[in-house]
């Protein structure tokens, strides 16, 4: 089983990390595509797409602008946000991290497909954005058009030598759309609704999807179906309210 988060806005670039090496991204060489192209935008252009402040717009120009230069980090060492704060990884042991690198992937709009120790650049770009630079003579379009289906062929040939043949979808929406609809029948894939009692809460969710990505790592959890047993934050799986390919988890 290979459970897939969503990237973060927010970065952390200065807390300690574990003593382990670094691993390189699969999609390096397009993120470095990725981040020349974008360099060329220009603050104005850049705070319309992301619909950013000029602050956050002039940081990520002078990311994407110092891209090949800038400091690295393992990537579940470098997002922050809410579904980090659920993951807490800076706490995990490193047997842990290592059990992570093996079932624990994020959706990245500049790196595509990230493992948790794979060294990350400081970015800000969201799959969602109708931008993208031009392909094979194409024009620009979306970034989820100018992926196409890499990504999704990357995951499955991951799970595939994971050997499990399922996938844990804790990612957003806009992440999985990435990659819905691209991958082979043969992938079993288990959507995660979470639920307070009956309403659904964005930052409560995304918490907890976290929350249950950590409990994976902690207990080094392989069989998918004994993940329905995820209990941290008061969560239980809700049998009568889930299917086969969409479990719901209410508190």
């Amino acid at each position: 089983m290979i459970a897939v988060i969503s990237p973060a806005k927010t970065l952390d670039y200065q807390s300690p990390v574990p003593d382990l090496a670094p691993t390189a991204p699969h999609f390096a060489q397009e993120a470095e595509t990725l981040a020349k192209a974008a360099s060329g935008l220009g603050e104005e252009k850049l705070a319309s797409l992301m619909r950013i402040s000029p602050a956050l717009a002039q940081l990520n120009a002078e990311r994407f602008r110092d891209f090949a230069t800038a400091p690295e980090r393992p990537a579940m060492f470098a997002f922050a946000g809410d579904v980090y704060t659920g993951l807490e990884a800076k706490s995990l042991d490193v047997p842990a991290v290592l059990f992570a690198q093996d079932h624990l992937r994020m959706l990245s709009g500049l790196y595509g497909l990230l493992r948790p120790l794979d060294a990350m650049r400081p970015y800000r770009l969201e799959m969602g954005t109708r931008w993208a630079p031009p392909r094979s003579g194409s024009g620009g379009g979306k970034l989820t058009d100018w992926w196409g289906d890499r990504i999704a062929t990357r995951l499955t040939q991951e799970v595939e030598a994971e050997g499990s043949g399922t996938i844990l979808n804790l990612a957003s929406q806009e992440y999985w759309h990435a990659v819905d609809g691209k991958l082979p029948a043969a992938i079993r894939v288990i959507a995660v609704d979470f639920r307070e009692g009956d309403r659904f809460v964005s930052f409560h969710a995304k918490k907890a999807r976290g929350a249950m990505a950590r409990w994976m790592i902690e207990h080094h959890v392989t069989d998918t179906d004994a993940m329905r047993g995820f209990d941290s934050d008061g969560y239980a799986f809700d049998a009568e309210a889930s299917t086969p390919t969409l479990w719901r988890f209410v508190r």
